[in-house]
C-alpha cells in the first residue's frame, strides 16, 4: 500500500505543506486586494478622517492624532473608550507635522550597525 512506504510518506507531507503555503498567498493576495478584514486591514475612514499618528501606551490602550476635515483631534483610546485629550489648531498640526517628518528622515540603522551596537555595549568587541 502506499501509505506504508516512508518515501510517499513523507511526498504527502510535502505535498500537503506546498498547498497549505499556496493557500496561504493567495488568501493574503485576494485579501490584501479586496483591502483587508476589519481590524487586520488597513485603516480606511470615509466622510474626511485620516488617523495621522498614533502611539500605543500600553494593552489596549492608545494615543491617536485625527484629522476630520480641517479639525484635529488627540484622543485617548481604551477597549472601553475614546476620549477627547486635546484638540490642535491647524498651525500646531503643522509644526507637529513638520517635526514628525524630519524625525522619520534620519537614517536608520541597519541590523549590522545595531548589532556592532549592544555587542560593543556588552563588551564582546
Amino acid at each position: 500500500m502506499l501509505g506504508e512506504n516512508p518515501i510517499f510518506s513523507l511526498l504527502g507531507m510535502i505535498l500537503s505543506v506546498v498547498v497549505i503555503i499556496g493557500l496561504a498567498y493567495w488568501f493574503t493576495r485576494y485579501v490584501a486586494g479586496r483591502g483587508g478584514l476589519g481590524a487586520f486591514g488597513p485603516l480606511k475612514a470615509g466622510g474626511g478622517l485620516e488617523v495621522l499618528a498614533q502611539l500605543p501606551l500600553g494593552r489596549d490602550q492608545k494615543v491617536i492624532v485625527v484629522q476630520a476635515g480641517q479639525r484635529y483631534f488627540l484622543l485617548g483610546v481604551t477597549a472601553s473608550e475614546v476620549s477627547l485629550l486635546a484638540e490642535f489648531t491647524a498651525e500646531e498640526t503643522a509644526c507637529w507635522l513638520e517635526q514628525a517628518k524630519t524625525a522619520d528622515q534620519k537614517e536608520t540603522p541597519s541590523f549590522r550597525q545595531a548589532l556592532d551596537t549592544v555587542l560593543r555595549q556588552k563588551g564582546r568587541r
